[in-house]
This record gives C-alpha cells, sequence and structure tokens, in this order.
C-alpha cells in the first residue's frame, strides 16, 4: 500500500418492513351481520370479534381489522374486495 491509499468501508443498512394495517370503511351497500360474516370468513375471527369491528366501520367510519406484514396485508385486502368490502391498505403508525 501507497502512504496515500484510500480504505473505503461500506455499511449496509437494513431496516424492518414497518407494519401495515388493513382498513375496513363504512359503505351504504353492506349490512352489518354480512360485514361481520365476511370477517370471519376471511379472517377466522370469532363472531365477537368480528361484530366488534363491524360496530367500529358503523359508528366511525372505518376499523383498522388486522395488522402485520405487507404481503399478506395486500392479500388480505384482496379478499375483502372479492367480498365487495369497501377495503384499503395503510403503513401503520
Amino acid at each position: 500500500m501507497s502512504d496515500t491509499d484510500t480504505l473505503i468501508r461500506t455499511e449496509e443498512v437494513t431496516s424492518l418492513d414497518v407494519p401495515w394495517n388493513v382498513v375496513v370503511n363504512d359503505d351504504p351497500v353492506n349490512l352489518m351481520g354480512y360485514v361481520t360474516f365476511v370477517l370471519t370468513k376471511v379472517f377466522g375471527y370469532d363472531e365477537k370479534k368480528a361484530s366488534i369491528l363491524m360496530i367500529q366501520v358503523h359508528r366511525q367510519g372505518r376499523s383498522i381489522v388486522w395488522t402485520g406484514e405487507r404481503e399478506k396485508a395486500e392479500f388480505y385486502v384482496q379478499q375483502l374486495q372479492g367480498h365487495q368490502l369497501k377495503t384499503n391498505l395503510e403503513k401503520s403508525q
């Protein structure tokens, strides 16, 4: 090595993927019982939990029904939209 050689140090920056929220929004079309049914079918929630989430949708206009990795969240959004629920994906805070 000569007196002026430069050594370069590199660092790989890795960050964990932030969690993603699956959000169901209120709509004027779907009945409350149907929303509860879909939540039990897609997520395997018991009727009590699905009913609580459905009431949040009804009263607050939206409910975060699941949080986790993006790929699985995208899958759930697709499943819910396939059942005609107004659904979107958002980054968790």
